[in-house]
């Protein structure tokens, strides 16, 4: 079975291969500004898959979700139609109860949108709740804060 990719680890920094499609483009074949922000969140997700945290499971046994808390982005270039883009995400501080995360898409050397995310683990009804030990463990590993 075929499964996608989730990116690679490599010195505490997670690289996640996007491509633009037509769909994420607006009439001028330019990503449309929002789209960097789902390419962002996909990167996300799959560092999580990649640390060995199901958050599906988390959420299943009423343990609490991720919910991204506040975010900065700032454009500097453009990404177009079939363009290949990276993510690249690091972590800038792990807390109990949160993470925050410098995310940089790029285009081959050219940094095209920088962002920083502040997400907390919040409890079914929205209440910040500490983390689960291993899993600030396995981020502490493989994903030291650099802040």
């Amino acid at each position: 079975m075929i499964r996608p990719a989730s990116g690679i680890i490599e010195a505490g920094v997670h690289r996640f291969a996007v491509r633009v499609y037509f769909e994420d483009t607006d009439l001028s074949g330019v990503v449309y500004h929002a789209n960097y922000l789902r390419f962002m969140e996909r990167a996300r997700s799959d560092l999580l898959r990649l640390l060995g945290i199901d958050q599906n499971a988390a959420h299943a046994a009423g343990a609490g979700v991720w919910a991204v808390a506040g975010l900065s982005i700032r454009y500097r270039a453009p990404a177009r139609l079939d363009d290949d883009l990276i993510v690249e995400t690091r972590c800038l501080k792990l807390g109990a109860a949160s993470v925050e995360l410098a995310q940089a898409i790029r285009r081959d050397d050219m940094r095209l949108t920088d962002a920083t995310v502040r997400a907390g683990f919040l409890t079914p009804d929205g209440r910040p709740r500490r983390q689960p030990a291993d899993w600030l463990a396995r981020f502490s590993a493989r994903m030291p804060a650099s802040a």
